[in-house]
């Protein structure tokens, strides 16, 4: 009992963590989930919701909570121990699952409640998980026989462990590469503040001189868009391309190739087309069918946009500069320039109106009007890196809410920006247990001389995640399972892609733009310049979302079974939308965590379809007021506080009134009139 992971704990106790307690308290923890599965299942009390439905839901909390921060700092601070428990422990959580979902007794009594609900008084909640469970297990092998359930097995274990190994790969890839340069006229156009993090990274690591640029987002971003030096683009984007790609240990071509193999065996081991029926029976949108649709639409407006843009940046990038064979490594710095030049707007000239506590400030400054949550930081807590921040979060002075923030990329820490949980909210014996959430994001770090300054990207990166931070702070249901962001994956993307659009509002912009040194607020014309902008190029943005989303689909589906080479195979899905030629060392789908680690497979057209209902939502605060009350407790009410408990569609209608139509993204996007 000396394990800090089995002892009674609310908030993680992360500084007493040591890598060695986990796969003691898991197996402890495992032992005492599946003593709870089997209580229920050999129960001789006749099933019912209570002792059946609520019981499972229920089971394995200590087990949840200690698996909840494993496979948490394995995103965001692992090591190479950590992985190596992780893919001893994934192929235990697996069977455990399984071993659930393949119980015999367990799914007669859980069909004998669903078969006899009507004979219970159940609440639309308890109902929504009654159906939420029986269509778990129908969906998952319950119906199959003791042959294909085995198999099932074996591929679940597979998935699991080829999934993490992907992840590894990247990781390693990212952490790999690094460019030391030396030379100053290759640098020339990269920002200073960016040019000073290089340089304190090159003598940290290597004690060189010169600059170090690596794969991180605060580095390979702004040579990208601002260096001068073509082959210095082009090495680094290179780089970033190859990320698992090349011939090496680290190389995920065989990963991409198993796992979408398993996916359609398992898909139709269980009676589904494919891997994408199989998901998207449980999404909004239902059907391949309707998400082929949905993206060929947007791509009969969005195309021819998109060529229009992208012939506009080769005649200018020729008329620059003489280039004549415009390349990958061209678009986002060309794109860059005549953006400057069309809006006198560089991204330089904001970066110091979003000093990164200024706008965290501002962010909960725009909640509290919005949601009435009061923001306090908090030292007390146990962190698991010092970069970590940590606040309580109330509403009416009761806690609401414990937030972990963490900012800044490191080497134990995966790409991109998400949310996540180490507590959902739930209510169990009268007690409504409130979550603790948790930002991580990977923005540009303090230097000697600056603080932390965010691009606009950043900053909308920043609200984008605390719209999902907002889904599990504001959840009010009573079943964890149902509880914020646990919503279908094509809905889940609404509060956070919400919550973006006022950075781009000037009564928003105004509470927390000020420059770092001045406190000037930010400047009326730079804010309308943000705002003439924020179009520049859309068509070609949005054509990128639309191909990563059908690249998407041309691994899950389809039959993979005869696929043999990824990079053949990837291009050929990128064809109806490929503008610029390809470079022969880079493939996409090697490093495409989304798909292949996260949870998108089947799903990243969500990003684009809850575009739609963003766009649609927001027009209501547009109409009454970007801070309106009534506005935002009906949001809060409707969507945001209740989860899962409802049909995401029926929940949108309830807030706007209507279904949601294109029109007001394409409108928005400034692809139609």
């Amino acid at each position: 009992m000396s394990n800090p992971l089995l002892q009674s704990f609310n908030h993680p106790p992360f500084e007493q963590i040591e890598n060695k307690h986990y796969k003691p308290a898991i197996e402890q923890a495992l032992n005492a989930a599946r003593e709870e599965v089997e209580n229920i299942s050999t129960s001789t009390e006749p099933a019912n919701f209570k002792n059946t439905i609520e019981a499972l839901e229920f089971s394995g909390f200590q087990l949840d909570r200690i698996v909840s921060v494993f496979f948490n700092l394995n995103s965001a601070e692992t090591n190479p121990e950590l992985q190596q428990i992780a893919q001893e422990i994934s192929p235990w959580l697996s069977e455990f699952n399984n071993d659930i979902l393949l119980n015999k007794a367990l799914f007669s009594k859980i069909k004998t409640v669903y078969e006899q609900q009507n004979q219970e008084n159940l609440n639309p909640e308890q109902t929504r998980l009654l159906e939420k469970v029986y269509k778990n297990f129908t969906r998952n092998g319950a119906n199959l026989n003791e042959k294909q359930q085995q198999r099932l097995r074996e591929i679940d274990t597979q998935l699991a462990q080829l999934s993490l190994k992907f992840g590894e790969n990247v990781l390693a890839e990212t952490n790999n590469f690094k460019l030391h340069i030396t030379d100053e006229s290759k640098v020339e156009g990269i920002p200073k503040t960016v040019l000073e993090s290089a340089a304190e990274l090159a003598q940290k690591e290597d004690k060189k001189e010169g600059y170090l640029f690596t794969l991180d987002y605060p580095s390979f971003i702004p040579v990208m868009k601002y260096a001068k030096h073509r082959e210095l683009r082009k090495q680094l984007l290179k780089g970033f391309g190859s990320k698992a790609f090349k011939d090496n240990d680290y190389n995920n071509e065989s990963q991409v190739l198993q796992i979408s193999k398993l996916r359609f065996e398992r898909a139709q081991l269980l009676g589904y087309n494919t891997h994408a029926d199989f998901v998207l029976e449980e999404r909004m949108a239902k059907s391949p069918e309707t998400v082929n649709n949905f993206i060929n639409e947007l791509l009969e407006k969005a195309k021819p946009a998109a060529e229009r843009e992208f012939n506009q940046l080769k005649d200018f990038a020729e008329k620059t500069d003489g280039i004549t064979d415009f390349q990958k490594w061209d678009q986002a710095y060309y794109t860059e320039l005549l953006k400057s030049k069309t809006f006198s707007l560089k991204e330089e000239d904001l970066k110091p109106y979003f000093e990164l506590n200024q706008v965290i400030d501002g962010l909960f400054k725009i909640t509290t009007k919005l949601y009435g949550l009061e923001f306090n930081e908090n030292k007390s807590y146990e962190l698991y890196h010092p970069d970590v921040k940590t606040f309580d979060v109330l509403e009416n002075g009761s806690p609401k809410a414990t937030l972990y923030a963490d900012f800044h990329p490191r080497a134990g820490k995966r790409d991109g920006a998400w949310m996540t949980t180490y507590k959902p909210q739930f209510i169990k014996d009268g007690q409504n247990e409130r979550p603790l959430v948790s930002i991580v994001c990977n923005f540009t770090k303090p230097t000697q001389s600056q603080p932390s300054l965010l691009t606009f990207n950043e900053v909308t990166t920043l609200f984008h995640e605390f719209g999902h931070a907002l889904h599990a702070m504001l959840a009010n249901t009573t079943y964890p399972s149902l509880s914020g962001a646990n919503v279908y994956w094509d809905f889940v993307e609404l509060p956070s892609q919400l919550l973006e659009n006022w950075c781009y509002e000037p009564e928003a912009l105004q509470l927390f733009a000020k420059h770092h040194k001045t406190s000037e607020v930010i400047p009326e014309e730079l804010i309308a310049k943000i705002k003439a902008s924020a179009n520049f190029m859309e068509g070609l943005q949005s054509l990128r979302q639309l191909s990563f989303g059908q690249l998407d689909l041309a691994w899950h589906g389809i039959d993979p079974t005869d696929v043999n080479d990824v990079k053949a195979h990837e291009l050929n899905a990128f064809k109806p939308t490929a503008l610029l030629p390809d470079i022969s060392t880079n493939c996409m789908s090697t490093a495409f965590g989304h798909i292949f680690q996260g949870g998108y497979s089947s799903g990243y057209y969500s990003y684009k379809w809850a575009e739609v209902l963003d766009a649609d939502a927001f027009e209501a605060f547009k109409e009454h007021g970007i801070f309106n009350q009534t506005i935002a407790d009906k949001f809060k009410s409707t969507v945001l506080s209740k989860g899962g408990t409802v049909e995401p569609m029926k929940l949108y209608k309830s807030f706007r009134g209507q279904e949601p139509k294109p029109d007001a993204l394409l409108k928005r996007a400034g692809l139609i009139d």
